[in-house]
């Protein structure tokens, strides 16, 4: 399927945020997640599927100062 993951196009077999994110190789814990807009909680990933033409948003923290 084709989704956008932080406005690069990705074809990926997940179907789930989670998946997504896995397969991605996003691992840190702590990031941020939005589908089309709209936050997307960590205890929800699992459970928010993903449709052809999906945006996904992924922000991590960063240091600094």
């Amino acid at each position: 399927m084709n989704i956008t993951v932080n406005a690069k196009a990705h074809e990926v077999s997940a179907r789930t945020v989670e998946d997504a994110l896995r397969e991605l190789g996003f691992t840190s814990p702590s990031v941020a997640t939005a589908l089309n807009g709209k936050f997307v909680a960590r205890n929800r990933r699992g459970d928010t599927d993903l449709r052809e033409g999906d945006q996904l948003e992924v922000l991590a923290p960063m240091q600094g100062g």
